[in-house]
């Protein structure tokens, strides 16, 4: 990124925001539109929003995203507003106008353009959305101005939700939003309904909670989506997914509200190609690939990132294994080295499609082939755990589970292969860590 002092700034304020990935959509964007333009993110404090504003004007800031618990307070500090941002309530992004910031909610844009990427149509649907909060009035709006012919609006504190489709119905001069209590779900008839998750339910860490857990509610479900995008999947989706139906995250939201904001700051259009290559970038975000010789810990220190970060773990040995129903070993002894390099690789294109929010421990010759250390950089980040040859050879001494290593001479053999490897491990990985203090490992 080359920052000049042309460049315009823009950013995001809120608080917290050390764990936002919008720099890295917006940043993206601009190195594929060539824009002269760097984000950033501004930690504000609550009563300091007015006062951030007006800095952000004096600097000539080119436009702001505003996050929790910003998004109200904001407009209060506007000098113009969007009409459907003002019926919302919340504002998520500020445009640089004369005299100040005109504020938008590209939330709503953001979730209307991911059901469309995925092939939701809202128009005449049944919706159901879970939660009260400021992303559900906004999806209320979205879902009621689309079209859709009847919407459920469940939540806990039902006065929140009779709030919601007040404004809705009056805005809309219909009658097609219903306030529940959550308790109640049972009592919305038939099926085939859009279900949007917005509430904070299952959000890292506490990725096994879930606002209802009746399996009968999913049922109900033609497709489900979560706003939240960390886990990559929730429990909300499992249960949705456990129907036989189709559920979504809230990644592809997020990167279409960003692209929206963008939009707007530059007076531009952005490509649905360059939207999947940022969509691309999100992902790699938050995925792990952890790359290193046998015996270096890939897999506990994988499974310990998993556990941690609440992100699924996947080795591409027992991916292999449980595929073919066979030991790594035997696939060695059946077919040849070659045969089973095929199925790495073929396990690699398969993850690569399927796999978000991953950390993946993969066999120490899968880095070997180009063709497989250009598909890691394309799953994640990759991390190769380096680990010297006296530590592996003390680690290995007692493993009878290596093809590559049985018989001979085990330290000649490490350092035959590791000599072979070392140069590809490196090419491959965006980091290099020491795994000397992982322990022993079971890799």
């Amino acid at each position: 990124m080359d920052i000049k002092g042309t460049t315009r700034v823009c950013g995001l304020i809120g608080n917290p925001v050390g764990h936002s990935v919008s720099p890295a959509i917006h940043n993206n964007l601009a190195r594929l539109t060539g824009k002269d333009m760097v984000y950033t993110t501004f930690k504000v404090e609550k009563g300091d929003v007015a006062s951030a504003v007006r800095g952000a004007y004096s600097l000539n800031i080119l436009g702001l995203n505003v996050t929790v618990p910003h998004k109200s307070e904001v407009i209060d500090s506007l000098v113009d507003i969007d009409p459907l941002a003002k019926a919302i309530g919340a504002v998520n992004t500020l445009v640089r106008v004369d005299g100040g910031f005109k504020g938008y909610n590209t939330d709503i844009l953001g979730l209307a353009r991911e059901l469309e990427d995925e092939g939701i149509e809202l128009a005449d649907s049944k919706v159901i959305i879970l939660g009260a909060g400021g992303a559900a009035r906004a999806i209320t709006f979205l879902c009621s101005s689309k079209g859709a012919k009847k919407i459920y609006l469940l939540n806990r504190s039902v006065d929140k939700a009779q709030d919601i489709a007040h404004a809705v119905n009056t805005h809309f001069h219909n009658e097609k939003v219903i306030p529940m209590n959550i308790a109640d779900y049972a009592d919305i008839p038939g099926t085939d309904y859009i279900v949007i998750q917005t509430t904070s339910v299952g959000l890292h860490p506490n990725d096994t909670a879930v606002v209802i857990d009746d399996e009968a509610f999913y049922k109900k479900a033609a497709v489900g989506v979560d706003i939240i995008y960390n886990p990559g999947e929730t429990m909300f989706m499992k249960l949705i997914k456990a129907q036989g139906k189709k559920a979504y995250n809230g990644l592809k939201m997020l990167l279409y509200q960003g692209v929206s904001a963008y939009e707007l700051w530059n007076d531009c259009k952005i490509t649905k190609e360059e939207a999947d290559e940022v969509y691309k970038c999100l992902q790699k975000e938050l995925g792990i690939i952890l790359i290193g010789f046998m015996g270096s810990g890939k897999t506990t220190f994988g499974r310990w990132i998993s556990t941690s970060h609440s992100m699924k773990f996947i080795d591409t040995d027992e991916y292999i294994e449980k595929k073919y129903n066979k030991l790594i070993k035997d696939i060695f002894r059946e077919s040849g080295e070659e045969a089973f390099r095929n199925m790495e690789t073929q396990a690699v294109r398969e993850l690569a499609d399927s796999c978000d929010n991953c950390v993946i421990s993969v066999g120490g010759g899968l880095p070997v082939r180009d063709i497989n250390r250009r598909l890691l950089k394309e799953l994640g980040i990759v991390v190769y755990l380096k680990t010297e040859v006296d530590e592996l050879v003390k680690r290995l001494s007692k493993d009878t589970s290596r093809p590559l290593l049985a018989g001979g001479n085990l330290r000649e053999k490490i350092e035959s292969l590791m000599t072979a490897r070392e140069a590809l491990y490196k090419d491959a990985a965006d980091v290099i860590v020491s795994a000397v203090n992982i322990g022993i490992m079971e890799d």
